[in-house]
C-alpha cells in the first residue's frame, strides 16, 4: 500500500478503535436500551468518516491522475510543435537550397550569356576593322593606279569604241 493511503486508512482505524473502547467504558455502567443507540451512532460516526476519508483519498487520487495526465499532455504537445519545427526546418533549408542552386545556375547562364555576346562584339569589331582595312587598301590602290593614269573605270558603263574598218 503507497505512503500516501496509510495514513487515512490508520486515521479510520484509530477512530475505530476509538469508538469501540468509547462504547465499551460507557457500556460497564449501564445495561439495556440506551447502549443500542450510542453504540449505533458510533457506528455511523465511523462509517461517516471512512467515507469521508475515502473521498478525500479519491479526490486526491484523481487530482494527481489529471496532474499526471496534463503533464503528459503537455509534454506531447511540445514534442509535436518540436518535430513540426524541425519539419517546418528541414522545408526553410531545401527551399533555400533549390533556391541558391537557381540562383547559381541563373548567374552561369547569364555569364555565359554575357561572354557570348562580349565574343560576338569582338568578333564584329574584328570584322569591322578588317573590312575598313581591306576598303582602305582597295582606295589606296585605286589612287595609285589614278596617279599613274590607267585608272579603272569606275563605272559600270561600257563604252563603244570606233571600229577600225569602218
Amino acid at each position: 500500500m503507497p505512503p500516501s493511503r496509510m495514513l487515512p486508512t490508520a486515521l479510520v482505524c484509530l477512530l475505530a478503535a476509538g469508538g469501540v473502547a468509547g462504547l465499551a467504558g460507557c457500556g460497564e455502567g449501564s445495561a439495556g436500551p440506551k447502549q443500542g443507540p450510542a453504540a449505533e451512532s458510533n457506528e455511523e460516526a465511523n462509517e461517516h468518516a471512512e467515507e469521508a476519508a475515502r473521498k478525500r483519498e479519491e479526490t486526491a487520487e484523481i487530482s494527481k491522475d489529471r496532474e499526471l495526465l496534463s503533464s503528459i499532455e503537455s509534454k506531447k504537445r511540445e514534442e509535436s510543435a518540436e518535430a513540426t519545427a524541425k519539419k517546418r526546418e528541414r522545408a526553410a533549408e531545401a527551399k533555400a537550397k533549390k533556391r541558391e542552386k537557381t540562383s547559381k545556375e541563373e548567374a552561369k547562364k547569364l555569364e555565359e550569356k554575357s561572354k557570348a555576346e562580349a565574343k560576338a562584339r569582338e568578333q564584329s569589331v574584328e570584322a569591322n576593322v578588317k573590312r575598313r582595312a581591306a576598303e582602305k587598301k582597295r582606295s589606296e590602290t585605286r589612287r595609285r593606279e589614278q596617279a599613274r593614269g590607267n585608272a579603272p573605270p569606275q563605272t559600270s558603263a561600257t563604252t563603244t569604241s570606233p571600229s577600225p574598218g569602218g
